[in-house]
């Protein structure tokens, strides 16, 4: 398989509150688990900005401006957007860089340049709802990106699949009326931000949450998985699949109580390209979201990562 990653420097300097658990480390780490030789051939790229009109792709312009206007302007000063959503003076530029990045990916894996693509920026994006920057995310990366490849490249179905311990809101929150994009989650309940109960199908029924007790571990995700989220996916026939690729269910993460390794990421992984091998001619993005122990996040996304080289 081909695949290509995209980074930049400007997502080290997100700067978040002494102790906050979404931290420039979470980059570092992915960086030191890249070292191995196994990622020799991998191909790393530098994410483009985007314009501030790429958040009009899936936010009003108001939620836009609201955000710009958290942004302070001198280089030590952290504003508070929310309960644990915070902003420094280059917050903005790396925001819009994990976008240029899920965009690049979405044109990558279209154009033929690369079979799957991995977006390594912060912030993340997907409890980021229509009009609401929260839980550590400004704008939904994964939402623009669908909605990219359905402006740009005539997408008519795009699959997301979050399988972050923290059910993804906001991506449910944009699509809860769309019939061209499918959500299927995973994750802890409960749990913050407390929506993802199996009953939130959305209006075309094209939400399907499978959520999963405290404690619990690998069988109890895959049997979820294979259960829900791989039908659902078999059943929509996607042009395009987008992972919210979050690693926070991991035994070790300190913020939730999902008992999963690495390997169960490399087995989910492995399940998504087998799905876009079969209906989405191979085509896969997947954007960082959550991952707070940078051991466990190291071992996962390096899994993740390589199973997409591999196919």
């Amino acid at each position: 398989m081909s695949t290509r990653l995209y980074e930049h420097p400007i997502f080290l300097e997100h700067v978040t509150p002494s102790g906050h658990p979404e931290r420039s480390d979470r980059i570092r780490a992915i960086n030191v688990a890249l070292e191995h030789p196994n990622f020799e051939r991998l191909e790393r790229r530098q994410a483009p900005q985007a314009s501030e009109d790429a958040v009009l792709l899936a936010h009003p312009e108001e939620h836009l401006a609201a955000v710009m206007r958290e942004i302070p302007e001198e280089e030590d000063r952290i504003n508070q957007l929310e309960a644990d959503t915070y902003a420094s003076v280059k917050s903005l530029q790396a925001a819009l860089t994990g976008i240029g990045g899920a965009m690049a990916a979405v044109d990558d894996v279209f154009s033929g340049a690369a079979d799957n693509v991995f977006v390594a920026a912060r912030p993340p994006g997907h409890h980021a709802e229509k009009t609401t920057a929260m839980g550590f995310c400004f704008f939904n990366n994964a939402a623009i990106a669908a909605r990219h490849a359905q402006k740009r490249h005539g997408a008519e179905r795009v699959a997301i699949v979050d399988w972050d311990v923290h059910h993804g809101n906001g991506t449910q929150d944009i699509f809860w009326d769309d019939a061209s994009v499918l959500f299927c989650s995973t994750h802890q309940m409960p749990l913050y931000p407390g929506s993802g109960a199996k009953e939130e199908k959305g209006k075309h029924n094209t939400i399907v949450n499978a959520p999963l007790s405290p404690n619990v571990g690998s069988d109890h995700f895959r049997e979820a998985f294979k259960s829900r989220v791989l039908p659902a996916l078999d059943d929509f026939r996607p042009d395009l699949i987008i992972i919210s690729a979050g690693f926070d269910a991991h035994h070790r993460d300190p913020l939730a109580q999902i008992n999963l390794t690495g390997e169960d990421f490399d087995w989910a992984t492995g399940r998504v390209l087998e799905l876009a091998d079969r209906h989405a001619k191979n085509r896969v993005v997947s954007l960082l979201e959550g991952g707070y122990d940078l051991e466990g996040l190291a071992e996962s996304a390096g899994m993740h990562i390589l199973r997409m080289m591999k196919g």
